[in-house]
């Protein structure tokens, strides 16, 4: 059960900054160029200039991560698991090694928040794959899931 409960917190975690990103920049690309992460800081302005498309595009494909991995979440299913958690790795592992060698514009604190973000958000799907294997089924499966040759045969008599 613990496997559960830990794939569980970062299926969350990473679906909630999934969308939150998503929204954000799909429906509020000015505002998210000038002022993401919040709180006084500015990651992505400094960066280059600003392109309403690029950042809608992102906000669009941060929704399309969301989706596979509240699925992940809902279903807790070995499979879908794998597949949320190779999806956020496509995504966050190219992401953080850009940030890695780019860091012109920023200061150490927005550096060290920065790439502390986005390791643990590259980190906690390889943590992912490596529970899925133990994720149990929450419940027996059916008759019908089984293989034909473990199924129990019902006479007509």
């Amino acid at each position: 059960m613990t496997h559960r409960i830990v794939a569980r917190v970062g299926l969350g975690y990473l679906s909630g900054f999934a969308l939150l990103l998503g929204v954000w920049a799909g429906l509020a690309p000015r505002s998210f160029y000038d002022n993401f992460p919040g709180l006084g800081m500015a990651w992505v302005s400094v960066d280059g200039p600003y392109n309403e498309h690029l950042l809608r595009d992102i906000g669009s494909l941060n929704l399309a991560l969301a989706v596979v991995l509240i699925a992940a979440f809902v279903t807790l299913t070995k499979q879908m698991v794998i597949v949320a958690a190779g999806a956020s790795l496509a995504w966050n592992i190219p992401h953080f090694l850009y940030h890695a060698f780019n860091t012109d514009g920023l200061g150490t604190t927005d550096i060290v928040l920065n790439l502390g973000g986005l390791a643990f958000s590259s980190l906690y799907p390889m943590v992912l794959l490596s529970l899925a294997p133990k994720l149990e089924p929450a419940t027996e499966p059916s008759e019908l899931d089984r293989p034909r040759s473990t199924r129990t045969r019902r006479d007509a008599s």
